[in-house]
């Protein structure tokens, strides 16, 4: 790696079926890196490409080590077994990126509790979950960093009038940062949020939407595979506690042309700002 890490052993991806998850797995891949790619799709999805299998495989092509383990992140005793497994068949556990996500951007008045509750499932308690089935691991390596996939908290009312369910579930995620990051710095374990500074182009945002043309508007998933390197290339017992938005993270690593990150270089037009963060210039 570039920075204070030379190698890493083990990194364990929930949601690494496809997009963000599966653009970070690959980047590991290229550095020799072990995977774990942990997600629900198992079997091929009608309309969304990407299993654990196939992932693994592309895992595999780039010099990567590869387990794919079918998991449900709301199911704890899965969890649980999911992280043993993996820590025993690598003989370890360095970096746990918790991707896995869901999204309902619906007001409080007409989204569904059941909705809410797996939005709060996923979002939220699957990050303490996880988090403490891998902490034991995580204390017994050399550079062990977890790094969540959600925003910097705002009390601008505009991220909490139209999909106020969606936000409080996002910044849960984020308060877990916070807390964790000053619970686990005795033992030298860093815990960090990266959040994309525009809308990430994936077939799941495609499918949200209804459309392929939100796609021409953001970036590919691979800026957060590459901002997610940077961050999780730092030394744990300096770098932790911090809100990472994507673009910030690379400018500090000097990158300046962020062109080459559009997911149509052809289309016009400005770039979809994501939710949680300003308008982009």
């Amino acid at each position: 790696m570039t920075q204070t890490q030379t190698s890493v052993k083990t990194v364990f991806i929930t949601g690494g079926s496809r997009g963000i998850g599966r653009a970070i797995a690959l980047r590991f891949a290229r550095e020799g890196a072990n995977i774990v790619i942990a997600a629900k799709s198992d079997e091929p999805h009608p309309k969304l490409p990407g299993t654990i299998h196939s992932v693994a495989r592309e895992v595999e092509e780039l010099g990567g080590r590869a387990l794919a383990l079918k998991l449900d992140v709301r199911d704890d005793d899965a969890v649980e077994q999911a992280v043993s497994k993996a820590a025993k068949h690598f003989e370890g556990l360095d970096l746990v990126i918790n991707n896995a996500g869901a999204i309902r951007l619906t007001s409080a008045e007409t989204t569904p509790l059941k909705n809410f509750d797996l939005m709060h499932q996923i979002n939220t308690r699957a990050v303490l979950a996880l988090s403490q089935a891998a902490l034991p691991w995580l204390k017994q390596s050399s550079h062990a960093h977890i790094l969540n996939l959600s925003p910097p908290i705002s009390l601008d009312p505009r991220w909490f009038k139209s999909y106020c369910p969606y936000t409080l579930t996002k910044y849960g995620m984020s308060m877990l940062t916070l807390g964790l990051s000053e619970e686990f710095r005795k033992y030298r374990i860093a815990v960090n949020s990266l959040w994309p500074r525009t809308v990430i182009s994936t077939a799941a945002v495609s499918f949200a939407a209804g459309s392929e043309k939100a796609l021409d508007h953001g970036r590919t998933p691979e800026i957060m595979s590459d901002a997610a390197f940077n961050i999780l290339s730092r030394a744990p017992e300096t770098f932790t506690g911090n809100f990472c938005i994507d673009e910030q993270i690379l400018r500090e690593a000097g990158v300046d042309d962020f062109s080459g990150y559009r997911h149509n270089r052809e289309a016009g037009g400005k770039l979809m700002t994501d939710l949680f963060v300003e308008e982009v210039s």
